[in-house]
């Protein structure tokens, strides 16, 4: 930290804030400031004074400022029966850090009127979903070890000349006064004066507790975590390992230590992904009251994505229609936001669709999934996934290989294969290089499968167009035996299975998860046999397309494609919805997920093109076969 003067443009962000919100915009702003403060006079004033003495004179005089700022803050708040007391209690800390009180003392205070603050103005202080700091670590190679360091030492290249330079998120001493609420606060906030920027325009509430959880395991051992006493999250957010040394010793600390920064995922059930949807919508709700309606519209967009998404698969298996009437009323929020609505119509629609959510976390449970329940959706995800893929693909293979083109079967199957490298690659990415998020998923599953409903449209056509001998061995001579044929059908298969898998790992992460260490084996269990009956109903079209009459082949075949290519169109754009690309439209009309049908006007209107396109295209076939039959 560097001399006070630098904290003044910081005191004044929270005095702005609070001069442009009106008094709920003040207790939820200043508040989180104010905590924000006395996490870092807990964390650095013991290292300030000892015995009495300023060890570093720049930051005793930045403590007082703090201290400082704290009595803007609150006096700024709204009134409340124990305002009195928590201004007394700033009052009673200033008093001491200019006495130049024990450093432990000064931290205590420090830590207990933090607690006070956060239960006066309700601060929630631990995360809804339990962190995973499996997701945090891709989140600060990408936006902090550049500064601080891949091993966290504030050695990063581009700290070098910094001032003050980047902290040290290995020193073990410092982060013991540090809860994993002011980590993740801290994130949020950035501070102010320093190169530490605040992040909370760019991550999440997850993510930054994801990033903090972390952060704390640089100063953890985590053969410590193996206790009998396990700690729940609250605890794990609100305390600091000093604190519990303090109260429980070393061993007890250790063990906070190491489940802080690996915390315990036996609780992270359905009914934590429906809270943090809830949640999140809340904050959307606030932040459009305050008049950021591209701040709330994004809200709603990760509420959906990082929540309720996880838990779909799971909920259809218990009730297909809660979960497609909880979807429709998040839409229909998101909308309501998007339309610019009164936020009293706004309001409407956000409790009809928390009234849903709590009606889907009612069906789902809120520990985990059931072992019945973990087998069934295991076995459909993969399944309702894998379908699509597979039908285009055994059309293709046993296309090529009944009318005796071997060389192009192996192009097929280079693109599956690659596709399924690719598939894992994405994932693998995802989840220990970079962090993708719901949207960018959702976008990435929605451009691919708009791509896949066009190839599989040129297929299907193209096999109508083939159906006669005459004109297949026409098309045998002149393309098959080239390059260019083998490409497109490799190409049509990579993106068949790739569009599919990335989806299909996600799905399972989230399942595996949600069914605990008690419903692993039923997940396993539902995957293969999701798997063998995939494999069989592969081997059921090879077989049974070897005995059709070639001409009836490429019919079937050609209409299937067809089909599936408006399938993908309604998949597709739904996907560019749930991303937050454009908005819904809400018509009249039957849902069918299989069948890509959703009863909204962009989405059937993808659809009605893709049926406009074959309509055109096999028009055009059969003047083009006229033609041909005229003249022979």
């Amino acid at each position: 930290m560097t001399a006070p003067s630098r904290f003044l443009a910081w005191l004044m962000l929270p005095l702005f804030a609070l001069c442009s919100f009106n008094l709920l915009a003040d207790t939820v702003e200043g508040a989180p400031q104010a905590l924000h403060l006395l996490d870092y006079i807990g964390a650095d004033y013991p290292e300030t004074v000892q015995a009495g003495k300023v060890i570093n004179e720049s930051e005793y005089q930045e403590q007082l400022e703090f201290t400082k700022a704290l009595q803007g803050l609150i006096a700024t708040m709204p009134p409340k029966p124990e305002k009195a007391g928590l201004e007394q209690g700033v009052s009673t800390l200033r008093n001491a850090i200019a006495a130049r009180q024990d450093g432990a003392d000064v931290a205590r205070q420090a830590r207990q009127l933090g607690a006070k603050l956060a239960v006066t103005y309700e601060v929630s202080q631990a995360p809804i979903i339990t962190p995973d700091p499996t997701r945090g670590a891709p989140l600060y190679a990408q936006h902090c070890s550049v500064c601080h360091g891949d091993a966290g030492a504030g050695d990063g290249p581009a700290g070098v000349g910094l001032t003050p330079p980047p902290s040290n998120l290995r020193d073990a001493a410092r982060l013991d006064h540090l809860s994993l609420y002011a980590i993740y606060s801290t994130l949020g906030l950035g501070v102010e004066g320093t190169d530490m920027p605040a992040f909370a325009d760019q991550l999440d509430d997850r993510q930054r507790w994801d990033l903090a959880t972390y952060i704390a395991s640089f100063s953890d051992d985590p053969a410590a975590a193996k206790a009998e006493k396990t700690y729940n999250i609250a605890d794990l957010a609100r305390q600091t390992p000093a604190e519990v040394q303090v109260a429980e010793g070393p061993q007890a600390a250790a063990t906070f230590r190491a489940q802080r920064a690996q915390p315990p995922q036996v609780k992270r059930g359905p009914a934590q992904l429906l809270d943090y949807t809830a949640a999140t919508l809340d904050k959307s709700l606030f932040a459009y009251r305050a008049g950021d309606h591209d701040q709330a519209y994004d809200l709603s967009v990760a509420a959906y994505l990082e929540g309720f998404e996880l838990v779909e698969s799971s909920l259809d298996n218990v009730n297909a229609n809660v979960r497609k009437d909880t979807e429709k009323s998040l839409m229909a929020y998101r909308q309501s936001l998007q339309d610019g609505l009164p936020v009293a119509q706004v309001q409407q629609r956000l409790d009809a669709a928390k009234a849903k959510l709590k009606e889907s976390a009612g069906l789902l449970g809120s520990d985990g999934l059931s072992w019945s329940l973990s087998y069934i959706s295991g076995l459909l995800i993969l399944l309702r996934e894998g379908l699509e893929a597979i039908l285009v693909l055994a059309a293709i293979l046993a296309f090529l290989r009944n009318t005796g083109q071997q060389s192009a079967v192996r192009s097929v199957n280079v693109g599956w294969g690659l596709a399924l490298l690719a598939g894992l690659g994405t994932w693998a990415l995802a989840a220990y290089v970079i962090d993708v998020s719901g949207s960018q998923r959702e976008l990435l599953e929605g451009a691919t499968a708009l791509f896949a409903a066009v190839m599989v449209l040129w297929l299907g056509v193209w096999m109508h167009d083939r159906r006669h001998a005459a004109a297949w061995q026409d098309y045998i001579k002149s393309s098959l035996v080239g390059g260019g044929g083998r490409f497109g059908f490799a190409t049509l298969a990579f993106f068949s299975v790739y569009r599919e898998l990335f989806e299909v790992i996600l799905f399972y992460e989230t399942l595996w998860l949600q069914a605990g260490p008690a419903g692993h084996n039923a997940v396993l269990a539902g995957g293969a046999t999701a798997l063998v009956l995939l494999v069989g109903l592969a081997w059921v079209i090879l077989r049974g397309s070897a005995k059709l009459p070639l001409s009836l082949f490429f019919s079937i075949n050609a209409g299937l494609l067809c089909a599936l290519s408006v399938v993908f169109a309604g998949h597709g754009v739904k996907a560019l919805q749930e991303a937050g690309i454009f908005g819904t439209r809400p018509v009249p009309f039957f849902d069918f997920d299989w069948l890509g049908i959703h009863a909204d006007a962009y989405s059937l209107s993808a659809q009605a093109v893709a049926i406009i396109a074959i309509i055109v295209l096999y028009s055009r076939s059969r003047l083009a076969e006229k033609r041909r039959v005229q003249v022979s």
